[in-house]
């Protein structure tokens, strides 16, 4: 079938594009881009750069391929984005080309990259990867083949993720994940804290109808004891089981 250009696309002439490509409303599509056979770029996505992506690829709504790295380093010389077969980029999802001259960000084939996921220079993204919502990969990571990383999750520059891997949502990867490992953390002040044995009485407080405390624990401990037992025997409690007043 012949290529399919929305009238309000901007195609430039310089792009190679296969056979059975639509490109929508609005899109734009740079010079030195290629699309393979049967690619379909939604409305308002922008492929720019020196990208390659292979057949089958759909790109939804709004997602940016190609654009230059977030890499203060980027010098503006030719870098690429090489993109694999039958992936699909949900709406806004972002990948950026590599920061050095030659070298290229590489995303695989047959994966799945959700809304507003980004995707930084020199990543290495193997086949069938799952990156759900809102996952930020900084520079150099490298993703292994089936690996899913759940939604939220952000990603060191120069981490593995290994293959078969599933990292649950909200985590914080800040070193290497083995092959087949699941893997979640949420990063808190409440999740990092360890966990405080309890005491009695509270600190800074006494037993009710107790002397202020000494600072002996031992003095302290029949008063408490005192006190307890003259509320369990107080006017208008139960003093056994079953029993109302």
């Amino acid at each position: 079938m012949s290529v399919r250009i929305h009238p309000t696309a901007l195609v430039d002439p310089g792009a190679r594009l296969g056979v059975d490509v639509s490109v929508g409303p609005g899109s734009i599509v740079g010079p030195d881009v290629t699309l393979g056979d049967r690619t379909r770029i939604d409305a308002h996505a922008l492929v720019t750069g020196w990208t390659t992506l292979g057949a089958g690829n759909h790109v939804h709504h709004g997602a940016v391929l190609g654009s230059p790295p977030q890499d203060l380093k980027y010098s503006g010389r030719p870098s690429y984005l090489v993109i694999g077969d039958r992936n699909v980029f949900r709406e806004y999802v972002t990948a950026n080309l590599a920061t050095e001259p030659g070298e290229t960000t590489r995303i695989g084939g047959d994966g799945l990259f959700m809304a507003y996921a980004h995707v930084a220079h020199n990543c290495a993204i193997g086949d069938r990867v799952v990156i759900a919502n809102a996952v930020q990969l900084a520079g150099y990571v490298v993703v292994d083949d089936w690996a899913i990383v759940g939604g939220g999750t952000v990603v060191h520059q120069f981490t593995r993720i290994g293959r078969h891997c599933m990292i649950g949502g909200g985590s914080r990867v800040s070193q290497d994940i083995a092959p087949f490992v699941k893997s979640a953390r949420i990063v808190s002040s409440s999740a990092t804290a360890p966990p405080q044995p309890r005491r009695w009485p509270p600190s800074g407080a006494s037993c009710p109808g107790s002397p202020r405390p000494s600072t002996s624990r031992a003095s302290a401990r029949p008063a408490c004891a005192a006190s307890r037992a003259d509320l369990l025997t107080a006017p208008g409690l139960a003093t056994r089981r079953g029993e109302h007043p």
